[in-house]
């Protein structure tokens, strides 16, 4: 939790423990005692209990007995009160749209994901996001007055404060667009615009591989290729919002063009677009391949190449571990710079599994220091391609619970729409 209350009175730093213990809560599996809380923040019960009061008192917390208890009466811990509300996440993706809907728990309610083509440009992505938002809350029997905010996120170099992206190169017609105020005013609650590779890290570490992971990186491997940094606990964005664009560092300066009118970018050598490219341009050249009873040859997909590798074919392997040596370059710069202690990569093409894998790890394990390849673990995202959509849920979690937080009655029907948002 970012602490972003000024410490100049009892109040503020009131204030500043009471969001504090709202994350203990929420992330502890299982609910937390008064006692622990009280430990774990080195404070006492009796400034603990009247924290912990407040928040039962608008009724975002409640008490449940330990299931871990194995003698005697359990004691009484403290969760989340799931009921209190919901929050929705989306993840657009350069080809898909995905929707979760959750409660306050984080537990899922709902989840749909459909194609849907980035570069239709924003008026028809966001239109259709909200056609389909409003169809799956109708599914659930929910609406917008019971959703406290809505994590978003998209495949590009996010501007946070402005809530828009700029110059991404697989969002054409995006630049600059004003992509969070135009939710905002559609769905009349607080909205989080996030990049996807950042949400894949705290989908990941919230609910996924990273568990308990301080340090990590989630690499995102689809149609481009980018970094989520999870660095001493928070997500590190940079200074605008944009840091993680790992996908077009140079791997090669004589390479292909990329969509960021660069050369040689990895995006442009092991992206997914990159692995069909390839794959196509082998065929025209009369290389031998399952492959090429697909027609048009220009219909060739990273699927079909992943699809072709599982089933033997030589090429098809050839394209992914080449793919994958030339991301583990890249992946052993990043340990070399910021030294974590998990990889998590995830994205469509992730599901290949170890024939990107492999050669991943072997290229990490020959170009990173041996400092920090003897700790790092790289390891495939646990929560697949939902990686992102249950970071945006996270995200917008946050954003629900924290504003409660500070309120100080039982709370209206309607979440109150604030613009000053606490971020993870």
């Amino acid at each position: 939790m970012s602490l972003y209350y000024p410490l100049t009175s009892i109040q503020n730093v009131k204030n500043v423990n009471k969001h504090a213990i709202m994350d203990l809560i929420r992330f502890t599996p299982g609910g937390i005692s008064r006692d622990e809380i009280a430990r774990r923040m080195a404070l006492s019960r009796a400034a603990v209990t009247t924290i912990v009061n407040d928040l039962l008192a608008i009724q975002i917390i409640r008490e449940a007995d330990s299931i871990s208890a194995r003698y005697g009466r359990p004691p009484i811990v403290l969760e989340i009160n799931p009921i209190f509300g919901h929050v929705a996440g989306l993840d657009f993706g350069a080809t898909h749209l995905s929707i979760f809907l959750a409660d306050l728990s984080a537990r899922i309610l709902d989840e749909t994901e459909i194609e849907l083509d980035i570069t239709r440009g924003p008026e028809t992505c966001l239109a259709e996001a909200d056609r389909l938002l409003h169809e799956r809350l109708t599914k659930v029997n929910l609406d917008l007055q019971n959703i406290l905010a809505i994590g978003v996120g998209v495949p590009g170099p996010i501007v946070t404060e402005a809530g828009m992206v700029l110059s991404p190169p697989l969002m054409p017609g995006w630049d600059q667009y004003p992509i969070r105020d135009d939710l905002e005013k559609r769905w009349g609650c607080p909205v989080s615009l996030n990049n996807d590779a950042e949400l894949g890290a705290l989908g990941e570490w919230a609910a996924g591989a990273g568990r308990g992971e301080g340090n990590l990186a989630y690499i995102k491997v689809g149609t481009g290729i980018g970094a989520g940094l999870l660095l001493n606990g928070q997500i590190y964005r940079g200074v605008t919002g944009s840091a993680g664009e790992i996908g077009h560092l140079t791997i090669d300066e004589d390479g292909p063009v990329c969509t960021c009118g660069n050369h040689g970018c990895l995006e442009a050598i092991a992206g997914g677009r990159a692995i069909a490219f390839q794959a196509q341009e082998a065929i025209r050249k009369g290389k031998r391949t399952q492959m090429a009873a697909i027609q048009p040859v220009e219909s060739i997909s990273v699927r079909e190449v992943a699809a072709a590798a599982r089933r033997g074919d030589l090429l098809a392997q050839q394209i992914l571990a080449k793919a994958g040596t030339h991301i583990g370059i890249a992946i052993a710069g990043l340990i070399n710079l910021f030294n974590p202690g998990m990889i998590v990569v995830g994205g469509g093409v992730a599901r290949t599994g170890d024939l990107l894998l492999e050669p991943m790890r072997q290229a990490v394990q020959t170009r990173s220091l041996p400092a920090s390849t003897r700790v790092v673990r790289i390891t495939t995202a646990m929560l697949g391609r939902r990686s992102s959509g249950m970071g945006a849920v996270i995200q917008a979690l946050t954003i629900a619970l924290h504003q409660v937080t500070d309120r100080k009655e039982v709370r209206s029907t309607k979440a109150t729409h604030s613009k000053s948002l606490v971020t993870q």
